[in-house]
């Protein structure tokens, strides 16, 4: 039927009630008018407008309201507004329900950071330990223990998808204004990541990292230590008065020597030593490649009083050969070694106020001791090529097809003779003679 305000008004009550279908020009049915028999609830020839459908088989009545307080013109848009929910695959009347539902399953910013690590980074990233760290500090507001931080920003109780472009920006300018720009692009380039990864997976729809710049500008890190600031350092890194565990000097003092990355002498572990020489796995190589790393008499010393440390405090017999990490972590039940950031955490506890002195010279990151070696190296005319092996360097081009060769014999060569000018810059001592190239030991 042609539905207006005249064929309505001339439909009367019957003994059931009854539906009149509205003829829609558009070929969308469903819409009807419901006539009332007199009833307690409803007086004789009151007419309620529905929106009729199947879902899942069952047919719906969706009430629109009553005419004539809702016109016809009115339900005839109320009546449009559902059909669109319909034919988007919804059910319009549990959708404000079904759309609830969705929001409160939505993640939180934690259970979203928490799923990143699990599913993302642990199986894509090395560093994933450092994601954890940033995520925890910077966007959930806690420290690396698991203690709430006073001031802290902190997100994780709202919903991944309410974090704002805007709110990104507020977080960076945060970390920048308290004088770390570089933790900033650090921390934007891993929430960037974890975004862009909720996105892939259909968790988000965007990112509020999109179109946001970089919060500070890139610093190409060249810093090398001087002949008198590597000396300045040593005596620093022997001083017990300094504020800094036993286990932090050793690694200081390890990166130095055997120009490793801070992560990989943090997590060094009994099974890799094999006699003079570390094999470092692939899985805890930044290029994923096993490497050899050749350790001096003075590697070799500080790694065994390590070792000496962990079997004191642990109380282990004499009799009892350790095995286990060489740095554990004094802070974790389960088996760990102390974080790489520790290192960084150590330094910053002894930076002068202004931020520009630690430990006696202008300031400095444990990545620049390995940068500092392979300079020296470089100092001692070692070639380029064999300065890469000890850095775990890829190979490049043509090179890497063809050349083969894992220069052992020659890194040996490089460290112990970096080995001699080291002990000669710190004890202000000539040592060009203490070590043998070939033994490492003492001539």
């Amino acid at each position: 039927m042609k539905l207006t305000d005249k064929t309505i008004n001339a439909l009367k009550p019957k003994d059931a009630k009854y539906f009149i279908h509205g003829d829609m020009s558009n070929d969308r049915h469903g819409f009807a008018i419901c006539i009332y028999p007199a009833s307690a609830k409803y007086p004789a020839g009151t007419k309620s407008w529905f929106f009729i459908y199947r879902w899942e088989g069952k047919r719906c009545f969706m009430p629109l309201g009553k005419y004539p307080t809702m016109s016809l013109a009115n339900a005839a848009k109320a009546f449009e507004n559902q059909w669109a929910i319909f034919a988007s695959g919804k059910n319009p009347a549990t959708v404000k329900e079904d759309e609830q539902a969705a929001i409160e399953a939505a993640p939180t910013v934690k259970t979203l950071a928490t799923d990143y690590i699990e599913k993302y980074a642990k199986v894509n990233k090395k560093s994933w330990l450092e994601d954890q760290r940033i995520l925890q500090k910077e966007i959930l507001g806690m420290e690396a223990e698991g203690q709430r931080q006073a001031g802290a920003v902190d997100w994780s109780k709202r919903k991944a998808a309410d974090i704002t472009k805007r709110d990104i920006i507020i977080l960076l300018d945060k970390i920048v204004d308290r004088g770390a720009p570089g933790t900033a692009n650090n921390t934007f380039k891993i929430v960037r990541t974890m975004f862009n990864w909720a996105c892939k997976k259909s968790i988000l729809e965007t990112s509020p990292c999109d179109r946001v710049d970089m919060p500070a500008p890139l610093v190409v890190k060249d810093r090398a230590l001087d002949a008198a600031e590597i000396k300045t350092l040593w005596n620093s890194l022997n001083d017990k008065t300094v504020s800094m565990i036993p286990e932090v000097r050793h690694m200081l003092k390890l990166i130095l020597i055997t120009a490793q990355r801070p992560g990989e002498v943090s997590g060094l572990h009994t099974r890799e030593i094999d006699g003079e020489w570390w094999n470092i796995p692939a899985e805890r190589s930044k290029n994923g490649k096993a490497h050899r790393v050749y350790l001096t008499g003075l590697a070799r010393g500080i790694i065994a009083e390590a070792i000496q440390r962990v079997r004191r405090i642990r109380e282990i017999p004499a009799e009892q050969e350790y095995s286990g990490y060489i740095f554990p972590c004094p802070h974790r039940a389960k088996e760990k070694p102390i974080e790489r950031h520790a290192l960084s955490r150590a330094l910053k506890r002894n930076e002068e106020p202004d931020g520009a002195t630690t430990l006696g010279i202008a300031t400095w990151t444990p990545h620049d001791l390995r940068r500092t070696a392979a300079t020296q190296m470089s100092e001692l005319r070692f070639m380029d090529e064999i300065i890469d092996a000890i850095l775990n360097h890829t190979k490049q081009g043509i090179i890497a097809t063809y050349n083969r060769n894992k220069y052992d014999a020659e890194k040996q060569q490089a460290l112990e003779s970096w080995e001699r000018r080291l002990i000669s810059i710190t004890t202000a001592k000539d040592m060009s003679n203490v070590y043998s190239i070939q033994t490492g030991k003492a001539a």
